[in-house]
């Protein structure tokens, strides 16, 4: 029987695909564990989630994010021995967006996260997969690294904000502003 502990990562190391042995706070496995985070909190939104169609487009999601960290792992490794994020994969989110998008209007201004329980967990995705693109710029100059990874998260940070506005609006609950309380010349 296979146990789940190794023991290996008792001194603060993990193994890395490509880069052999590796502290745990490496940026490449900050990076591979904040895409995790991401996935395991698209997971929790899914139990929240009862449209059919959001539901299926979450779990693609899910099995690209483990695109994006084989290709991350495998940036050391001979070019295409890992599956790699592509243009293609870009290209269906923004072909997604545009059709969320088509059926909402641009906010005035500046919206809080909030509203029905799914746009709230969809705007904790936006936010999550904002700072996964954080850590995964400070990878983007070494070489092999794929910059379609950069554009993926971009473009998934802007789909969730979407499909968050998206469903407020299939329930009538009117967006927030925020309120910049103390601003001169602002209105409390």
């Amino acid at each position: 029987m296979v146990k789940i502990y190794t023991k290996v990562g008792d001194q603060g190391e993990t193994a890395f695909l490509g880069c052999g042995m590796l502290q745990k706070n490496d940026p490449h496995i900050d990076a591979v564990g904040s895409l995790d985070e991401l996935n395991s909190t698209i997971g929790v939104s899914l139990c929240f989630i009862q449209d059919e169609g959001l539901r299926q487009l979450l779990q693609k999601i899910q099995h690209d994010l483990f695109t994006v960290g084989a290709d991350l792992a495998g940036n050391k490794i001979k070019k295409d021995a890992l599956p790699q994020i592509t243009e293609k994969h870009v290209l269906e989110l923004e072909q997604t967006i545009d059709q969320v998008d088509g059926k909402l209007t641009l906010p005035a201004k500046f919206v809080l996260p909030g509203g029905t329980v799914s746009s709230s967990f969809l705007h904790l995705c936006r936010s999550t997969t904002r700072r996964v693109e954080r850590i995964v710029v400070g990878l983007k100059n070494e070489q092999g690294f794929n910059q379609e990874i950069l554009k993926y998260l971009n473009r998934l940070s802007d789909l969730f904000y979407i499909l968050a506005r998206h469903s407020n609006k299939e329930f009538d609950v009117t967006e927030q502003q925020p309120i910049y309380k103390y601003f001169d010349g602002g209105k409390e």
